[in-house]
């Protein structure tokens, strides 16, 4: 069926948002463009999505899922007060969600090499956030050993911002809001890529 929907398009965005409707349907999406060399560009709750689908079907986690979603889940993404410095699991608790939000400017380290540093010409960025939950890094060794690479960090290297997959022509997820920082006639430079590409 989504092979069916999705035969002619160019490019799959899925953009920030909340809530489990519809997510098995952007997690589908995601996988066809991951297995089909569409170019893909996921915000926020989309970076997370991607991951999640990728945890799924490439590492082999059926109950890969956020704790946002799913209590039950394996949670590969979580709130920001949930993992401890390893990224274990600690907790997962909605009591207190005005001192878990990751809210306005923060600084990421971009990897050399990367798809996304040849992007912003860069080696630092500085990009806005609005969120709760983030990618657990406790993974990040067996996800790039299947190919999807966090390719920037926080500066203390504990929070992915940003993750690409290798052998894939365009396909990017990002922590922060790229819009945030766009406008008619100085698009941000993922936005020009990501059309660049899809045309």
């Amino acid at each position: 069926q989504i092979k069916k929907v999705l035969k002619n398009i160019s490019g799959i965005l899925i953009p920030g948002g909340f809530g489990k409707r519809g997510t098995e349907g952007k997690i589908a999406a995601i996988k066809y463009a991951r297995k089909n060399k569409i170019p893909f560009l996921g915000i926020c709750f989309g970076m997370q999505m991607a991951v999640i689908e990728f945890a799924r079907n490439a590492l082999k986690i059926n109950n890969a899922g956020s704790s946002e979603l799913d209590k039950k889940c394996y949670p590969v993404i979580g709130l920001l007060n949930e993992w401890n410095k390893n990224g274990k699991l600690i907790k997962g608790t909605n009591k207190e969600l005005g001192g878990t939000m990751r809210l306005g400017s923060y600084d990421a380290e971009l990897m050399n090499n990367s798809l996304i540093k040849s992007i912003y010409d860069s080696k630092t960025i500085k990009e806005r956030h609005r969120h709760r939950y983030e990618v657990n890094i406790k993974y990040k060794e067996d996800f790039e050993k299947k190919g999807l690479i966090f390719s920037a960090l926080s500066p203390d290297g504990m929070l992915p911002e940003i993750i690409e997959l290798k052998n894939h022509p365009w396909y990017i997820g990002c922590q922060y809001h790229p819009e945030y920082n766009s406008s008619p006639f100085n698009p941000h430079p993922l936005f020009l890529s990501f059309i660049e590409n899809c045309i």
